[in-house]
């Protein structure tokens, strides 16, 4: 990590830099945390003292040239459910929902992650920006095309949408039981693209973040790119609940991935 302790290092992505929107995804570097959330940890939800969690989002947003009190973040429960935002509600107030939509300048909306997909979009001529969490169970049941539908709704044309995953586990540390795999082959059997034997009996390994970046191409959107980082990986950058509950520790810090219109 170079620089000062503190000095935030978020990830942009080219497909996003696009007129009048700034956007990041926020790694763990800086903050002001400590422990086994050692650094920007922004998860409300999170066991971690809640001073250091407000801290570390003040910085994310002033890095997004917002207050802390105009990031929108919703209480998220691996739904299919999309809101949209006209003013930002507190820090831990948010409706239960996994994508947040706005075409208000200056309301940051964003999720929290930590191997989940985080995905930014944004249809930069309608002035429409979203911030969708996608785990495997909103994926499956339809998170991402319910987010690019509620930006629709305010004005953003689906040809024009441009999206990026951000950092997500990847297949190689995504092992899962034989019940997953039947829950995705039942729904479409072209979903048995996204598995591939691991070395236990019937289970596998899930390509995550190919499935949503083909769950975005299959709607028809512009563009849809994703990052290939993986958050089980890179310790020193992503914070990650499989590697936490892999060494037994007792919580874990959340990823901060944001979109604003300026």
């Amino acid at each position: 990590m170079h620089g000062p302790p503190d000095r935030i290092a978020p990830i942009e992505a080219s497909a996003l830099a696009l007129p009048g929107v700034r956007h990041a995804f926020f790694t763990r570097v800086g903050g002001v945390s400590t422990g086994v959330y050692a650094g920007l940890n922004t998860g409300i939800g999170s066991k971690d003292a809640r001073e250091s969690v407000l801290e570390n989002r003040a910085r994310a947003a002033g890095h997004l040239g917002v207050s802390r009190d105009d990031l929108a973040t919703p209480f998220q429960i691996h739904s299919p459910d999309a809101v949209v935002v006209e003013k930002a509600w507190g820090p831990g107030l948010g409706p239960k929902a996994d994508a947040v939509v706005t075409n208000v300048p200056g309301v940051a909306v964003a999720v929290g992650t930590a191997d989940c997909g985080p995905v930014l979009m944004a249809d930069p001529e309608a002035r429409v920006v979203g911030a969708a969490h996608a785990g495997w169970k909103g994926a499956l049941d339809g998170v991402l095309e319910t987010a690019i539908e509620t930006m629709e709704r305010l004005g953003a044309e689906r040809s024009r949408i441009v999206a990026v995953l951000g950092p997500t586990i990847s297949a190689e540390a995504y092992e899962v039981g034989p019940e997953f795999v039947s829950r995705f082959t039942k729904q479409d059997g072209r979903n048995a693209r996204y598995f591939r034997p691991s070395e236990r009996e019937g289970h596998a390994y899930f390509d995550l973040p190919g499935y949503i970046v083909t769950r975005l191409r299959r709607a028809g959107i512009g563009e849809a790119h994703g990052m290939g980082l993986c958050t089980y990986a890179d310790e020193a950058r992503f914070f990650s609940y499989r590697r936490t509950t892999h060494r037994g520790e007792p919580d874990y810090g959340r990823l901060l991935s944001a979109i604003v219109l300026v």
